[in-house]
């Protein structure tokens, strides 16, 4: 054995990942989206919570809140009102999943072993977010689908209307980093639902997802205008209803949606490549 073949460095697994190609990169975000697929498939019950809580929330707070926030029998007025709101909460409640998949497959030994693998570390948190937002996109087409049996009518052209999906969709995945970021910081997936619950809360219902913030006491009101959420609420509701302004939400939402990935990307993988 030569000198220089004993004193050659050993490189990590993955260690060069600033080398790795474009095209290389897509094709493991492929096979890893396609891996957390597979684990969806065989436990289908990770699915109820996208195909159950779309029909739960829309039925409950159209018959049980409807009537009192939106005037008894105008109801029909509520849905084309709340589904919009509902497209944007959709998107926070699937965010908070991935930040437990995520605590999950670290406390599993999953995440170290795709560490040693010679592939950009990034690459296996953009295949999660991949796969949830299909999930995403799921839950809003069941979401869609029950208020259309209810009543609601889409009075934008289709071009809005896929705008507004694509709006909440890209504020998702803008959200999956934060709740990535705090499951790579908390120990156990318990403490990301808590965690995540008292941010969620707050942004939901002090925003104008179910009710017009105009009911809202002055110091509420004055958090519902900064609430990106209430954009986001606003620009879908705008888009669908054909009405109002639409310009200065949307791009509001998606200076938000810029924002957040910027900051949170990094941190979240940098967080992942030093977690132990």
């Amino acid at each position: 054995m030569s000198a220089a073949t004993m004193t050659a460095p050993v490189t990590k697994p993955g260690a060069d990942e600033g080398r790795i190609g474009l095209r290389a990169n897509l094709r493991h975000i492929g096979a890893l989206a396609r891996r957390n697929a597979l684990q969806i498939k065989q436990d289908p019950e990770s699915m109820f919570d996208v195909l159950l809580m779309p029909i739960v929330f829309i039925l409950l707070f159209t018959y049980v809140f409807g009537g009192a926030i939106a005037g008894k029998g105008n109801q029909q007025g509520y849905i084309q009102h709340l589904v919009p709101g509902m497209m944007a909460m959709m998107g926070m409640n699937i965010a908070m999943a991935v930040g437990t998949g995520v605590n999950e497959d670290f406390r599993k030994g999953v995440m170290d072993r795709f560490r040693t693998m010679p592939i950009a570390r990034s690459s296996v948190l953009i295949a999660k977010i991949v796969v949830e937002l299909g999930r995403m996109l799921i839950a809003i087409a069941i979401l869609l689908g029950m208020g259309f049996l209810m009543g609601l009518e889409i009075r934008g052209s289709m071009l809005e209307f896929a705008a507004a999906i694509a709006l909440c969709t890209a504020f998702g995945a803008a959200l999956m980093w934060i709740f990535i970021l705090l499951g790579l910081a908390v120990k156990t997936p318990q403490a990301v639902q808590g965690m995540a619950m008292i941010v969620m809360m707050p942004l939901q219902f002090g925003s104008s997802i179910y009710a017009p913030p105009t009911s809202m006491p002055g110091w509420l009101q004055s958090f519902t205008e900064v609430n990106p959420v209430s954009t986001l609420a606003d620009a879908a509701r705008a888009l669908m209803n054909g009405q109002g302004a639409v310009a200065h939400p949307t791009l509001i939402t998606l200076g938000w949606a810029v924002a957040i990935t910027a900051v949170a990307m990094p941190l979240a993988v940098s967080k992942f490549r030093k977690k132990t």
